[in-house]
């Protein structure tokens, strides 16, 4: 057998990986986790239906996970942001998610994460040369 590595991208093979990896994962997760991905996305839209921000995220297993939060320049720091992450962590405790996880770099959002009970537990310096990328995470058992 030959292999070659190819810098050529489809959907079909973009799959093929994360199903693979999926299968994986399932032979050495509780069975009871089995099969629990679902995205979770919430939109902050405007009375004529413009999206002004929101987050995209996933419950994977046992945790919510944020890959993107952005709101409008303009209405940041009115309390919006708060808004949308107090929904996301209801939706992901109705999901019975034991955490969210989210990560942002220094320029962005790590004291808005802070204020909302997210804390650092890693980071990588000499992002971008002049930045910290942060790994936060929220514990939801505190609710309970």
């Amino acid at each position: 057998m030959t292999l070659h590595i190819s810098r050529e991208s489809n959907k079909n093979d973009k799959q093929y990986i994360d199903g693979e990896l999926y299968k994986f994962n399932l032979k050495h997760f509780p069975k009871d986790l089995g099969g629990r991905y679902e995205e979770i996305n919430l939109f902050l839209k405007d009375e004529n239906g413009n999206v002004r921000g929101g987050i995209l995220s996933a419950v994977c297993w046992n945790w919510l996970e944020i890959y993107t939060f952005f709101l409008d320049e303009d209405i940041r720091n009115a309390g919006y942001g708060t808004k949308l992450l107090i929904e996301l962590e209801k939706i992901a405790l109705d999901k019975k998610c034991d955490f969210i996880k989210v990560d942002t770099l220094s320029f962005q959002a790590l004291e808005f994460y802070k204020k909302n009970g997210y804390e650092v537990f890693g980071s990588i310096d000499n992002v971008g040369r002049n930045f910290e990328h942060y790994y936060l995470k929220k514990d939801l058992d505190v609710f309970i």
